[in-house]
């Protein structure tokens, strides 16, 4: 009977704690006053700035790492840190990649306001990715750190393949920026492949997902990072121009090829030497044709997306909210939706209310699709004309745009063990 006595109390004690008060509290009669409860909240705040002071740690970490002393542990050590605190403590948000919405939603939105948190998770990967390279997605992105754990083989893509998947990313980036600056949600955190994993729970399809990418790693470095997420697409580019960049060997190379083969995401040229040197007549057409095919592309890219702006339009709530009514008025159906039963049963807003905000959210649609439609033909014409060509190099060097700071090639070199 005691044992049930203590047992009963502790679980009052933790639901009460966890729960609150499920029912309203009994009025007394006698003039009895509740006492006052207190339960514990957890300090978000503080959270907020653990969470930045590990960024900006691990980053340094991992620079120091492959920049000063070109050895591959600290990554993986990183990686597991990130893995656990960003990924399953933190559940993977929010988190640099998905914080381009937030940013891209505040430099258009005057009610929309940027936690300086959320600012310095966007801001910090690109200014290290500026100095040093791609620190971040070398391990402290908990989603590069996932796929960089499991990995074992590389198999390396044809160039073709990957030329073609590398575009997807810029193409994410643009709907996700699409959608954010119009109201009509954040993409990225909507299908994130990962979360579910790290938070152990979620869309079952999503959840597939991840683990497909999960098993594709396993053979070829780092699926999601280089052709999918679209934040690795705008550390690319900080990263091309970095002033600190990562060196496989201090030494001469001996073009052993062996780098190359390690490289998980392909980020290291072979060495090409041109035989025969393009004349200058030849030199200047080839750049006539690209200065009359970039405006092509970007014009084009404008009136695609111009004329799937109504449908993109859709994405919205309020939109779709509209054509969903208008659909059951022409057709009604005797089994209502939830969103439909509570815009009947409102007296606040009319469909010719609903029609004016949907017409506002469409015309916001057409003329921001076509500046994002310029920017990806712009970006699609830039990737086949880099395709198309072919620099002279005389010994493997790295691609600093699609590097990330592994650190595999430091011990495949030769060159590092003498």
């Amino acid at each position: 009977m005691k044992k049930n006595i203590i047992f009963t109390t502790i679980l009052s004690f933790i639901a009460t704690t966890l729960f609150g008060n499920r029912f309203p509290q009994p009025d007394f009669q006698s003039g009895y006053v509740f006492p006052e409860q207190y339960f514990f909240t957890p300090n978000e705040a503080l959270w907020s700035y653990i969470d930045i002071f590990l960024l900006v740690a691990l980053m340094g970490f991992v620079t120091w790492a492959v920049i000063k002393k070109q050895v591959r542990w600290p990554v993986i050590l990183t990686s597991i840190i990130s893995i656990a605190y960003f990924g399953f403590f933190r559940y993977g948000c929010i988190c640099s990649v998905g914080s381009l919405q937030n940013v891209a939603l505040a430099l258009v939105s005057d009610t929309h306001s940027l936690p300086l948190f959320v600012l310095l998770l966007f801001v910090l990967p690109i200014v290290f990715a500026l100095f040093f390279g791609r620190v971040f997605c070398a391990g402290v992105c908990p989603l590069g750190a996932l796929q960089e754990i499991v990995n074992i083989k590389n198999y390396q893509l044809s160039k073709t393949v990957t030329g073609v998947l590398s575009v997807f990313p810029w193409i994410y980036l643009g709907f996700a920026v699409l959608f954010a600056i119009t109201h009509s949600g954040f993409i990225i955190c909507r299908y994130d492949p990962f979360v579910g994993i790290f938070r152990m729970g979620g869309q079952s399809s999503l959840i597939f997902f991840g683990v497909i990418l999960l098993i594709f790693s396993v053979f070829t470095g780092r699926p999601f990072c280089r052709f999918i997420c679209p934040y690795g697409a705008i550390l690319s580019v900080f990263s091309r121009f970095s002033f600190y960049q990562v060196k496989i060997t201090k030494k001469e190379c001996n073009n052993c090829e062996l780098c190359h083969n390690a490289c998980p995401v392909d980020a290291i040229r072979p060495p090409y030497e041109n035989k025969v040197k393009e004349s200058r007549s030849e030199g200047v057409k080839r750049i006539l044709r690209y200065a009359v095919f970039l405006p092509l592309m970007v014009v084009a890219g404008a009136v695609t997306m111009l004329m799937l702006s109504d449908r993109l339009s859709r994405m919205n709530e309020d939109v779709r909210l509209y054509h969903a009514v208008v659909e059951h008025q022409a057709n009604p159906q005797p089994v209502q939706s939830l969103k439909l039963e509570a815009f009947f049963g409102q007296e606040v807003k009319t469909v010719d209310d609903l029609f004016a905000v949907s017409e506002i959210i469409k015309a916001d649609f057409r003329r921001s699709s076509r500046i994002i439609g310029g920017f990806l033909g712009l970006v699609i014409g830039l990737t086949l004309i880099g395709l198309s060509t072919k620099r002279t190099r005389k010994i493997y060097d790295i691609d600093d745009a699609n590097c990330i700071c592994c650190g595999k090639c430091f011990s495949h070199c030769p060159q590092n063990l003498s």
